[in-house]
């Protein structure tokens, strides 16, 4: 080991740092695409009747629907966070009460747990730092959505505006927008989780136990604030989505995102409070949770018993490095390659994802030779230490990195229409809705194989040469170019929105032909978004249950006993019925879309002919007052099932549903992620028509196009709402059983006591 203390303490704020810089810097070259009133120019761009439109009456159109968008967006975030602020205090009170309860409120510093012959922080202590690593987490993951919200929306119509010049310089708005929200979120998650740690040390001083398991409360924190934002972000955008595309489409034949439409705001909306705000909270959940687990079982190892600063901090130094790497990454596709056609889109979003992948390697030879020592062991509850050298960790971060990449490529081989799954199931449609939707399962079902065995190749692997520290740095690799992963994820909402606002403001034919483009290639990148989530959320959740099971000081589950095979049962059910609420949900706040909307199609006269203005806002609200409502029910089932089953039925069955909610939630996530992606860009790949294949089952209005909106509308909830919401429900179920752990320990399982 070379790097020292001075070192960590500079390299890791300096990360953080510069990334934040990085993505204003983005943020400013974004800005100066005018919109509106923010500039009399015109953007280089030539004054054209466009469609009968002027140039500045197009500009001005934009920054009005942009403004509404804007508006929409904001105002379901203030609603959704006034909720979360109930919450945030409800649970900060029970995680403080809970956890001072396990001394008996005892204010007396006690004997460490590890080392009896020093003294630790009281349990009431103890409690109030775990309390405010949960509130930081949640701030933190609550920012994180507000700030991808926010981009989106001022990069959404400026894209749209640079569509009209090229499909290269609209790709470098939309991209450069996303990086900003990945750069943000990592360095900000980052920055805070250190800031905390340094601040929490003066108080723990040399105990790093309870220090690091006190830290676990950030990762519960933002996971908290992720899961609401992704089931309520999730059901605002698909009930917006499906009564557009099923009143709009289906019943009166008009384009996607056509103005006339009353759903058409709301849909563009739920786009940003979805995809962008739930996934940028989602992800910031994963790294502090992986980072959380990583520390937890870092400090109970030999790096713990000697103090040994920079080698617990050894997940701290490779999310520094991850961020730059993924900012020379970003800067090849923004200065250093130039797109001048659609179908060069998608390799330049793929190269991101490789050139990221490769660089990171060489990062994390260097950081696990330089930060670690040669050799150095790891505590395994129940069994002898595991001796571990510096290489086998960087092969155990090298697994989850590459394990993800794998995900990644095969997300992208099912779900983009450029390969022959999608457009099998394009060519269903030729028949119908109903073997669109069978061929679109299949689809999904067969999905899950590649990814499970790279999950499980990169499990077996890390485990084998560092136990469940070796697992908890592999679903770290996976994240360590966090910030590429989300620029590609936001770079799609950003993109689709662009789309609809190209066609509210009445653009030509070809700057729509640009956008759709760009969005295929969005649908594409989210689902890889998606798959990226799920299997770190596979990786995290298992590194989180070591770290559980350690913690309650179970050496060994057993699955053939009672209690452990009943949790295990019930688990794996947790995902069906998680996933029935929020389809449901999905279907009631759709219900009442489709309802508004055919009222408006019926009532208001001249709407059909554009003489007259849709009500947007009524939609809206719908959206928000459904989202809202319906968050709640899920939300409370995955909050409360850790500490009931901890409660009453004692750690080990606790033990038995996180693995059974772990191998089943994988499943069902990637299936439903996947299956959703597939269908959307089946109907992607019939509006388009640029193949001959396409071409023949279309045009837009077809009995085939109309079977594929259909399916499209299937899937918006699975692939939207419940398949990526599932991998919070594994991620956030094991991260609070950590953090409730000693609890249960000590007062758990009084149902079978009695």
């Amino acid at each position: 080991m070379v790097l020292g203390e001075t070192f960590v303490l500079w390299f890791v704020p300096a990360a953080a740092v510069v990334g934040i810089l990085f993505a204003l810097i983005q943020w400013f070259i974004v800005s100066r695409v005018s919109v509106g009133s923010e500039g009399k120019g015109n953007n280089g761009y030539v004054h054209v009747e466009e469609d009968g439109i002027s140039d500045l009456e197009v500009v001005a159109k934009c920054a009005e629907i942009q403004a509404a968008i804007s508006e929409g967006a904001e105002s379901f975030l203030a609603t959704e966070y006034q909720y979360l602020l109930i919450f945030m205090s409800i649970f900060s009170v029970i995680i403080f009460v809970f956890l001072s309860s396990v001394g008996g409120f005892n204010l007396e510093r006690v004997p460490c747990e590890y080392d009896t012959t020093q003294e630790c922080p009281s349990t009431v202590a103890y409690a109030f730092f775990t309390t405010v690593a949960f509130i930081l987490g949640a701030l933190t993951s609550t920012l994180s959505g507000y700030l991808g919200m926010k981009i989106a929306t001022y990069a959404n119509a400026r894209t749209t505006l640079e569509a009209r010049r090229s499909v290269g310089r609209a790709f470098i708005v939309a991209f450069r927008s996303g990086s900003v929200m990945g750069f943000l979120l990592a360095a900000n998650g980052l920055l805070v989780l250190f800031l905390t740690i340094l601040v929490f040390k003066l108080f723990f001083k040399d105990d790093w136990v309870g220090l690091y398991e006190a830290i676990t409360g950030y990762g519960l924190g933002g996971s908290s604030v992720a899961l609401f934002g992704r089931v309520g972000g999730g059901i605002y955008t698909k009930a917006a989505d499906v009564g557009a595309d099923l009143v709009g489409k289906i019943e009166q034949n008009i384009p996607e995102d056509d103005p006339r439409n009353p759903a058409v705001i709301a849909d563009n909306v739920g786009d940003n409070v979805g995809d962008i705000a739930g996934m940028g909270a989602d992800l910031f959940g994963s790294f502090a949770e992986s980072t959380c687990a990583a520390l937890v079982v870092s400090s109970i190892s030999s790096f713990g018993a000697d103090r040994n600063f920079v080698a617990m901090s050894f997940p701290l130094i490779i999310s520094a490095a991850g961020i730059f790497v993924c900012l020379l990454t970003t800067l090849v596709a923004t200065d250093l390659f130039v797109i001048s056609g659609v179908k060069q889109i998608e390799p330049t979003l793929k190269y991101q994802l490789v050139i990221s992948t490769v660089l990171m390697t060489g990062a994390i030879f260097l950081i696990s030779w330089y930060a670690l020592p040669e050799t150095f062991t790891i505590n395994v509850v129940g069994h002898e230490p595991k001796v571990v050298k510096n290489w086998h960790i960087f092969l155990c971060v090298g697994s989850g990195l590459w394990a993800g990449l794998i995900i990644g490529f095969v997300t992208e081989y099912f779900t983009s229409n450029t390969y022959q799954p999608v457009q099998d199931v394009a060519d269903a449609c030729r028949t119908g809705a109903a073997t669109n939707i069978i061929f679109g399962l299949a689809l999904g079902y067969k999905s899950v194989i590649i990814p499970v065995f790279a999950i499980a190749a990169a499990i077996y692997l890390s485990f084998s040469l560092a136990a469940m520290y070796g697992i908890a740095v592999a679903a770290l690799g996976m994240l360590s170019t966090l910030a590429t992963g989300l620029a590609i994820d936001a770079y799609g909402p950003i993109s689709d929105n662009a789309g609809g606002i190209a066609e509210m403001a009445g653009m030509s034919h070809e700057v729509r032909e640009r956008t759709d483009a760009l969005d295929a290639a969005g649908n594409t990148t989210a689902a890889i978004g998606k798959g990226f989530a799920i299997g770190s959320a596979a990786l995290v959740s298992l590194a989180l249950f070591g770290a559980y099971v350690s913690r309650a000081g179970i050496a060994v589950v057993d699955v053939i006993q009672p209690k452990e095979f009943v949790g295990l049962l019930v688990g794996a059910m947790l995902p069906y019925w998680f996933s029935a609420m929020t389809m449901k949900s999905v279907g009631k706040a759709a219900l009442a879309m489709v309802e508004e909307v055919r009222r408006q199609f019926r009532t208001i006269s001249g709407l059909m002919e554009g003489t007259a203005k849709p009500d947007y806002k009524r939609c809206v609200q719908i959206s928000t007052d459904a989202s809202i409502k319906e968050m709640i029910p899920p939300g409370a089932l995955v909050m409360l099932t850790p500490i009931i089953v901890g409660t009453l039925f004692g750690v080990e069955t606790l033990a038995g549903l996180l693995a059974g909610a772990l191998v089943s939630g994988v499943q069902i996530a990637i299936s439903a992620s996947n299956t959703g992606g597939a269908w959307d860009n089946a109907k992607k790949y019939i509006e388009a028509g640029r193949s001959e294949h396409a071409r023949t089952l279309g045009p837009k209005g077809s009995d085939a196009h109309k079977a594929a909106v259909i399916g499209d509308t299937v899937g918006d909830p699975l692939k939207d709402t419940s398949g990526p919401s599932l991998n919070i429900l594994i991620k956030l179920m094991a991260v609070e059983s950590l953090v409730f752990a000693p609890f249960f320990a000590a007062n758990g399982g009084w149902l079978f006591r009695l």
